[in-house]
């Protein structure tokens, strides 16, 4: 019977000791909005466009950084129609687009959905529908500027800092 009992015993103790670590390795994480970073937080402008006058098309961004979330306004210059006359409007258009985004090292990662102005999904329509899905170099960084470059095409974005905003958690 002591043999038996040795052969049961190893494994309960190993049972009973790894029990409470893989309970709360394998716990769920809280349903909360991530933070995001801190010295995103605001409203971003780009105020111009490098050379604008010589593109055939050129977008300023105007993105709003709340926690983990990303709000962005495109605003769409062309000289060359791309779209149906009735979507054209003269060459200049807006579009809107929220979802997440996380920054590791120096890029900037953004995964969003193209909306319509009150960023409410946007399944047809004039312009981009679906995903935007954009990653960006972050350059240079200062309290009130932010310089990144596009790793799709190149081009810089200078934002300037608009205004402060305080990430409030939200459930999701």
């Amino acid at each position: 019977m002591p043999a038996f009992k040795k052969i049961f015993t190893k494994p309960l103790y190993i049972f009973l000791f790894t029990l409470p670590i893989l309970h709360f390795a394998c716990s769920p994480r809280p349903n909360i909005q991530g933070k995001g970073e801190a010295y995103m937080q605001g409203v971003w402008n780009e105020d111009s466009v490098a050379f604008s006058n010589k593109l055939k098309n050129y977008t300023q961004h105007h993105l709003k950084f709340t926690c983990d979330s990303v709000y962005i306004d495109f605003v769409t210059h062309s000289k060359i129609n791309f779209y149906e006359d009735s979507c054209y409007n003269n060459g200049v258009w807006k579009e809107y687009a929220k979802g997440v985004y996380a920054v590791k090292g120096d890029t900037l990662f953004i995964g969003a959905t193209f909306t319509h102005a009150n960023y409410k999904q946007k399944i047809s329509g004039c312009y981009r529908i679906g995903r935007y899905d954009q990653n960006f170099l972050i350059k240079k960084r200062t309290a009130d500027s932010i310089l990144m470059e596009s790793l799709s095409d190149q081009r810089e974005i200078k934002l300037s800092f608009k205004e402060k905003i305080t990430c409030v958690q939200k459930e999701l």
